[in-house]
């Protein structure tokens, strides 16, 4: 799957949650409260932000480790997985576990 399709998929799952809107033109990306908390980078892989606990359950349950942007490795993130792009309804659910937790944060 190439970067347009998954761009395309991105900005479907997002438009699943109403909260929130993607953002960025070269660098697509959603924000809430002052803080980024999903990205697709230029491979086309998406990286969620979540809580501490929560990184550390879903880079075990997907087997899965830390998304990367520009080579470097975002704190925070969570590398989603190629078998989530057959699955919309859970990227968003994803995504909206990434949105509660940055609103769950002192705003920037």
């Amino acid at each position: 799957m190439g970067y347009d399709e998954k761009l395309a998929l991105y900005k479907t799952a997002v438009s699943k949650c109403k909260a929130f809107d993607l953002k960025g033109k070269t660098m697509p990306y959603t924000s809430a409260n002052g803080h980024m908390f999903s990205q697709l980078n230029k491979k086309g892989e998406l990286g969620i932000r979540f809580s501490q606990q929560v990184q550390e359950r879903y880079m075990v349950e997907w087997s899965s480790g830390h998304f990367l942007s520009y080579g470097a490795k975002m704190r925070g993130y969570v590398l989603v997985p190629e078998r989530f792009w057959d699955d919309l309804d859970a990227m968003a659910t994803f995504l909206q576990e990434g949105y509660e937790y940055v609103m769950s944060l002192d705003p920037k």
